[in-house]
């Protein structure tokens, strides 16, 4: 249609006034049921058990040959950064550049709160998010074999989320489908939906309204007080 216009044939375009939301707006929302998150948690419980001990059987062998052994990585119980990353995209709502982006010094483990800086954000504003017991926890586990200022030292997750989802039998759900199932949890606890734009990190309330539909119950509670009074 635009060349059209360039080339003279229309004086303007019939879709100029056309705009489209934002893939992601348009996606239906993905996030867990209760068995699909005991699946995914048994998977990631299981792999860092089998990569532990593969750990220790080979470094027996070594030992038995007289070969150096490899580095110890049973501290804090995971076999590598996969478990802290999606334990804590569970738990925060980050994005995944959010998340591996995350230095030592965007978080407060005692007051329990992390950071997300204006620069790694995708809204380019800070946002500071607290810590529940369960990301805490996983953090300071994390914390005994993190080395240097980054907390995950990697640039992306995608070779070994996708080889979990597989291993846990879970069908279509990316990733980033962990910063909605922490958003619909919230929804679904009776968490208001500013707040849980704010800890999103979304700019406009509209993206936070696609999980509105999971708050029946506090919707309903919602306009029942304006009939308090009325007869049954």
């Amino acid at each position: 249609m635009n060349k059209a216009v360039k080339w003279g044939m229309l004086d303007r375009s019939p879709l100029s006034d056309l705009h489209l939301r934002p893939v992601e707006s348009r996606r239906v929302v993905r996030f867990l049921n209760q068995a699909e998150e005991r699946k995914l948690r048994k998977t990631l419980a299981d792999r860092d058990a089998a990569m532990v001990a593969a750990r220790e059987s080979g470094n027996g062998w070594r030992v038995a040959r007289g070969k150096s052994v490899l580095p110890d990585i049973g501290a804090g119980g995971f076999g590598d950064h996969l478990t802290p990353v999606v334990v804590l995209a569970m738990n925060t709502g980050l994005r995944r550049g959010e998340l591996l982006s995350l230095c030592w010094s965007d978080i407060d483990l005692e007051a329990r709160v992390l950071t997300v800086r204006a620069e790694t954000a995708k809204s380019g504003r800070q946002r500071h998010i607290p810590l529940n017991a369960e990301a805490t926890k996983v953090l300071r586990a994390w914390s005994k074999r993190s080395n240097g200022p980054d907390v995950f030292g990697v640039a992306d997750v995608k070779t070994a989320w996708t080889a979990l989802i597989e291993s846990a039998g879970l069908e279509n759900f990316r990733f980033h489908d962990l910063r909605h199932h922490f958003a619909s949890k919230l929804v679904m606890a009776g968490v208001d939906l500013n707040t849980v734009r704010e800890l999103l990190g979304h700019s406009d309330i509209k993206m936070t309204l696609r999980y509105s539909h999971l708050a029946p119950d506090h919707l309903a509670a919602a306009v029942a007080k304006i009939s308090r009074n009325y007869p049954a």
